[in-house]
């Protein structure tokens, strides 16, 4: 009778003690789970009641124990490897589904208690048999212990099981089960929680320290993105939209992009979301720096000069790169040098550190997670900024797509000036852009200047890109030829659609997103259409004065045609005042956003780009640099920028209709257009000196655009009563602003 007692603490049943699940389904009778047990059999009489209760109590711990190492057998059980078809892929794929390398480490910590467990019942045997002492108090005070351990595990692997609880919910579990006022118990669940980190650290030295991802099970707070869209039923076509966008076939940038996301599911709840985020960013950063663009590798770092254009002519055709044969002696040394093999190391002994500690505290996680993000950042930024030369590709832009370049665009715009007063042809608009592009470029860009092969012009729905570098000048005297039979539907302002692309390399792409260029852009075409605009008032009034100069030396040598003249002369001088007006408030208005706009940002970027040595930190900075040039240049406010657009287009069809004076005199048609530009003009001048505005972080440049614009209170006169009348006498104002 008591090796059967013995062998019922290690979940054997007999004659004895009986299974009571098993008794009660012999005899028909179903059994819910909560009265689960072993049971002497009910007929054994020679037992005393007390005692019967106390054996009772005692082999409990055995089906606790048996039902326990089944647990752990079936979770760390591996036969399904050996066992898979290889041909039966789909059900492999749900027999390796209902497995979990979580449950696997916390059964192997279960296995651990268990063996404590045996070790205890096999001593009360030895001892037992030694001597001769009281069984059931010996047995009840050598496994006291345990009365207060398995019960609790037992209902931990029951919810386990029944809630399919993997990962990191797992942990989240253990985590909360710690949080107990029995001491053995907590240090008992905290080894279990141990076992648990030892996998999570595993999967997260594979993700920060190689840029794996290993997580067959789908467990890990990182998961790849088509996981996530399976999941969510998200289309194929949004998918293969997204990644449309990225204009590139490096998988290692759609894997920055779009490859992974935080999986908030298997998230444990004590790590923060911005810990998890920089363990994200740590690993893509890591499968960056290690999987370099094949393109990438063919630079050099210290061949980064740009090479003359002679000369690069002569090296493509005899094919004699410096630098091609010992980039193909070892692909993998420029992935070695973007990380350094010391840099592992470290951050592969900051997680050993963390694995070898006995508890899991917070604090040091953080740190650690924060010192590895840290070195990820920096190497990465050496490898955007230094290498990849941010800072020139960032001047480019500048110089490009807000407008710096200033010669280049004058003459662009001079040069196809008389092309842009008729409508954009569908067929031939880019086409016939591209000479007047070319013509700047020739006079404009010198041959030092390595970034201008990167800019294309394109007119959106008129056809594709066309490089800058890759177009062929046709003879100027064709330009005159394609534009005489010019026809088409669409408006004037079809040429306010002319975008600028910019070809950017690995790993540029981290840095400059699709969004990023295309609020680039919007930038772009708003400059442009302001120094159209401005152009085109110069250009009038330097028409007229020559007109007027002309007539002046008619009527020396004409006497008698000299009170037409001066009729003449007397009737467009109040045009000439409207003009002025219109030139005095586009003339500040491009001032403010090229000065007091992009410059000041400029500065300010070129601040945080020396004294920041983290990516995302330069991330951040240029974010906000591009948030600061479209809010203080009133692109994000629609009342503001309708206004502007419309001022812009009541300046060209002022200019447009004073030249047409001399052959159709139409003067309703100027005074209309006076009276919506004063409308407009003063509106504006309202809605900027608004108490909305003037706490907004406009403020500072705002306040002197308006000092410029209201120098001697004129704008602020008028707009007071402009605003309130419904429609003035038709007659031409004369703007005083002297």
């Amino acid at each position: 009778m008591l090796h059967e007692l013995l062998l019922s603490l290690l979940g054997y049943t007999g004659d004895l003690i009986i299974d009571e699940r098993e008794h009660q389904n012999s005899l028909g009778i179903p059994v819910s789970d909560e009265h689960r047990s072993f049971k002497l059999a009910p007929d054994i009489s020679f037992i005393q009641p007390s005692d019967r209760d106390l054996i009772e109590r005692i082999i409990s711990l055995g089906f606790y124990y048996r039902e326990l190492d089944r647990f752990a057998t079936k979770s760390r059980n591996l036969s399904w490897i050996r066992s898979a078809n290889p041909n039966n892929e789909l059900s492999n794929k749900n027999v390796q589904d209902k497995q979990s390398v979580y449950r696997r480490a916390i059964a192997n910590g279960i296995v651990e208690i268990l063996s404590v467990y045996r070790s205890a019942v096999l001593h009360i045997e030895q001892k037992l048999l030694s001597e001769s002492i009281p069984i059931l108090a010996t047995i009840t005070q050598g496994l006291n212990k345990f009365f207060v351990l398995l019960p609790p595990l037992y209902e931990l692997v029951l919810e386990i099981e029944r809630d399919d609880i993997r990962g990191g919910q797992l942990l989240n579990l253990l985590h909360k089960r710690c949080h107990c006022g029995v001491p053995e118990l907590q240090s008992c669940i905290q080894r279990l929680l141990w076992h648990g980190h030892q996998v999570m650290y595993n999967q997260l030295a594979s993700w920060v320290v190689y840029g794996i991802l290993q997580d067959q099970h789908g467990e890990f707070f990182i998961r790849r993105q088509e996981d996530r869209d399976v999941e969510h039923g998200s289309s194929n076509q949004d998918m293969s939209e997204k990644l449309a966008r990225l204009s590139t076939d490096d998988a290692s940038l759609t894997d920055w992009h779009l490859g992974f996301h935080i999986f908030l599911d298997m998230l444990p709840e004590y790590v923060h979301m911005r810990v998890a985020e920089s363990i994200l960013f740590a690993g893509k950063a890591i499968r960056v720096l290690r999987n370099p663009s094949p393109a990438f590798q063919f630079k050099d770092p210290v061949y980064n000069q740009q090479i003359p254009k002679g000369a690069q002519k002569n090296q493509v055709s005899t094919g004699r790169f410096p630098f091609q044969k010992e980039s193909f002696e070892d692909t993998n040394l420029i992935g070695e040098e973007l990380l350094p093999q010391s840099e592992a190391d470290k951050i592969e002994n900051m997680l050993r550190d963390l694995k070898e500690s006995s508890e899991f505290h917070k604090r040091s996680f953080e740190c650690a997670v924060d010192s590895i993000r840290a070195i990820a950042a920096s190497h990465l930024w050496q490898l955007v900024v230094v290498r990849a030369d941010l800072n020139g590709h960032l001047k480019a832009l500048k110089d490009y797509f807000l407008l710096a370049k200033g010669d280049f665009f004058q003459c662009f715009l001079e040069e196809s000036r008389q092309m842009m007063r008729l409508p954009p042809r569908q067929s031939t608009a880019e086409a016939d852009l591209m000479v007047p592009f070319q013509l700047a470029a020739i006079k404009t860009i010198g041959e030092e200047e390595k970034y201008f092969s990167r800019v294309s012009l394109r007119m959106p729905s008129f056809g594709s890109a066309v490089k800058s570098s890759q177009v062929d000048l046709p003879k100027t005297g064709s330009t005159s030829a394609s534009l005489s039979n010019a026809s088409s539907e669409i408006s004037l302002d079809g040429w306010d659609g002319i975008a600028l692309e910019y070809s950017v390399d690995w790993p540029l792409q981290l840095f400059f997103t699709q969004e990023v260029l295309s609020q680039y852009l919007r930038v772009f075409q708003y400059l442009l259409r302001l120094k159209r605009t401005q152009m085109e008032l110069e250009k009038s009034w330097a028409s007229v004065m020559h007109q007027d100069h002309t007539d002046f030396a008619k009527r020396r040598n004409d006497r008698l045609n000299c009170s037409v003249s001066q009729q003449r002369r007397q009737r467009f001088r109040p045009m000439w005042h409207v003009r002025e007006h219109m030139a005095f408030l586009i003339r500040n208005l491009q001032f403010y956003i090229q000065v007091d706009v992009i410059e000041s940002q400029w500065n300010v970027l070129q601040a945080h780009i020396r004294d920041s040595h983290d990516f995302t930190e330069l991330v951040g900075f240029h974010q906000e640099y591009l948030s600061a040039l479209i809010s203080q240049s009133f692109l994000d406010i629609g009342s503001v920028s309708r206004i502007l657009d419309s001022i812009m287009k009541l300046c060209l069809q002022f200019c447009w209709s004073i030249e047409n004076q001399e052959n159709n005199p139409n003067t309703s048609e100027l005074e209309h257009l006076t009276e919506e530009f004063n409308k407009k003009s003063n509106s504006l001048y309202t809605i900027l000196r608004s108490s909305r505005l003037a706490g907004s972080q406009r403020a500072p440049f705002l306040r002197r655009f308006l000092l410029r614009l209201n120098f001697n209170l004129f704008f602020e006169t008028t707009a007071q009563g402009v605003l309130n009348i419904v429609r003035p006498s038709p007659t031409l104002p004369v703007f005083n602003q002297q």
